[in-house]
């Protein structure tokens, strides 16, 4: 990096938008590429290059996505890829939109539906059954405005369009609120989309391991952001944090193979890690461990390690901690990042994080001032102790595999519940 000495100088050259697929998220690829031939060069090491690995994700091209009532327009997003309308509907809010509130609804197919939020397969199946015409989600405090409630587009995910597309639409609370509160009876909705590609690409590079170098280490970190705010904590600091660590091991090499994978895409549902999973299935039995790294280096707030494996693998963090005298809290379960698609394959992962509640990602609000240079220099140095340990350990501390339970999670997070 230009200033090695302060982290906090990629973080805000790297704090844009750069949604998934765009000439933004290419640009920021194009800067990570640079730092990694940066290292390569520092190091002395002409066999380190970065590489990148295109991959294709869905898009949709919006032409008019509109909502009126109250007699006005409100403001609105729209859910990507969920189809069209043009037409005035009666509006319907069924509090959780649970089994009894659609219980004596009927038909609704000149309906729109209003949901608190929509993050249940079994609630979109409920609309589909009731062949509503359009859904709602609010947004934000009703308290919020527009920009404060950051409403921006959303694709409808797959396993939710795998039982139909309903035309969908972001609103914010407060919105909402004035739309119940004054029983409204109608809306008219205007959404005209068209479906399209995208090209998004991971940033790849490799640190051949000394004398075990056909086992590897998958290290992972995604540079995409959503359409709001500059991304700074979600996910500059792990971009960075990761070229950091790179930058280490570039420098030392361990016994084993590093696997660096930057990935695009992640806040579009992880496509980046499954592009690469899929495209990478020769590599899958060698790949032995994984560390991912997702919000880094808040001023303020604790740190969290998030754990996927077998039960061995919380005995072993929980000791290496109080060895490392490393501070953090522990989060058994699928972590909804990087790490997910790996640990779907029974490789073991261990995300690395720091977490806050005095900052906000996804929103207006994810900026430079929450962070802070020494707790994200504090977060790698960690990194690169654990990761340099578990990478020339004579014989590695924990075995591939998933517990029951943490398969049976990974079964619900990739919805493939019976």
């Amino acid at each position: 990096m230009k200033n090695v000495n302060n982290l906090l100088d990629f973080v805000k050259e790297l704090s844009f938008v750069r949604v998934g697929g765009s000439a933004e998220e290419k640009k920021a690829a194009e800067l990570v590429l640079r730092e990694i031939r940066l290292a390569g060069e520092n190091a002395g090491r002409k066999d380190i290059r970065g590489e990148v690995m295109p991959f294709k994700i869905p898009d949709a091209k919006v032409k008019k996505c509109s909502v009126k009532a109250l007699g006005r327009e409100l403001a609105c997003a729209p859910f990507l890829r969920s189809g069209n309308i043009d037409r005035e509907c009666r509006l319907v809010y069924l509090d959780e939109a649970s089994e009894i509130d659609f219980s004596n609804v009927g038909d609704l197919s000149d309906a729109a539906v209003l949901l608190n939020e929509l993050m249940d397969e079994a609630v979109y199946k409920r609309l589909i059954e009731h062949h509503a015409a359009a859904f709602f989600v609010l947004k934000g405090k009703y308290y919020f405005t527009a920009e404060e409630a950051s409403l921006y587009p959303k694709e409808l995910r797959e396993h939710f369009a795998r039982n139909g597309v309903i035309p969908g639409f972001y609103i914010t609370a407060a919105d909402a609120a004035a739309l119940i509160q004054e029983e409204v009876k109608s809306v008219h909705l205007t959404l005209e989309q068209e479906n399209t590609e995208a090209e998004s690409q991971n940033v790849l590079a490799v640190i051949e391991g000394t004398d075990l170098k056909e086992e590897s280490i998958v290290l992972t970190a995604h540079y995409d952001s959503v359409p709001l705010g500059t991304g700074s904590w979600d996910n500059a600091t792990g971009t960075t944090a990761l070229l950091a660590i790179f930058r280490h091991f570039a420098a030392n090499p361990p016994r084993r193979t590093l696997r660096f994978i930057w990935c695009g895409s992640e806040e579009l549902g992880l496509l980046g890690s499954k592009a690469y999973v899929r495209q990478n299935q020769n590599l899958l039995e060698d790949i032995k461990f994984c560390f991912n790294f997702d919000m880094c280096g808040t001023a303020l707030g604790a740190n969290d390690i998030f754990i996927t494996g077998e039960k061995e693998l919380e005995t072993f963090i929980d000791q290496y901690c109080k060895m490392a005298g490393y501070s953090a809290k522990f989060r058994a379960g699928v972590h909804s990042s990087d790490s997910a698609p790996f640990c779907d394959h029974n490789i073991p992962a261990l995300g690395l994080s720091r977490g806050t509640s005095t900052a906000e990602i996804h929103t207006i609000h994810d900026l430079i001032p929450t962070l802070s240079e020494k707790a994200i220099r504090k977060n790698v140095d960690f990194a690169v102790r654990i990761i340099g340990d578990i990478a020339n350990a004579a014989v590695l501390p924990v075995k591939k595999g998933m517990s029951e339970e943490r398969r049976k999670n990974l079964d619900k997070y990739f919805h493939r519940e019976a």
